[in-house]
């Protein structure tokens, strides 16, 4: 996938998200350690969203698409980005999953909140 397509996906994640009542924390954050595609706060939580972008014939579901490995990268990034914001470091953290089909331009958003625990 296109470094271009996946800004896209975020970028509809985002607005998504947006219209139900999440706030923007910071976006594409980078770290040696992984990368985070959002970060929104929900209700006082830290959110962290990892955004999947798939097409109508993919063979496994979204959360499928996540392994153990880049769960792990996820959270060791979110740990980093935590402690670079220490006045987000009490806060509950949630870790959300948003698949966008992108299969004859529909972009249909799936979101799974609580996908996984770190």
């Amino acid at each position: 996938m296109s470094r271009s397509l996946g800004h896209t996906g975020e970028r509809i994640a985002e607005a998504f998200l947006i219209t139900k009542g999440l706030g923007l924390v910071a976006r594409n954050y980078v770290c040696r350690l992984g990368e985070l595609d959002l970060v929104m706060e929900d209700d006082g939580a830290i959110v962290v969203i990892e955004v999947r972008l798939r097409n109508s014939d993919s063979f496994c579901s979204p959360i499928e698409s996540v392994g153990q490995q880049k769960i792990r990268r996820i959270v060791l990034a979110t740990r980093q980005f935590l402690a670079s914001r220490p006045e987000l470091a009490d806060r509950a953290v949630r870790f959300d999953l948003v698949a966008i089909c992108v299969a004859d331009g529909d972009n249909s958003v799936e979101w799974v909140r609580d996908a996984f625990r770190a």
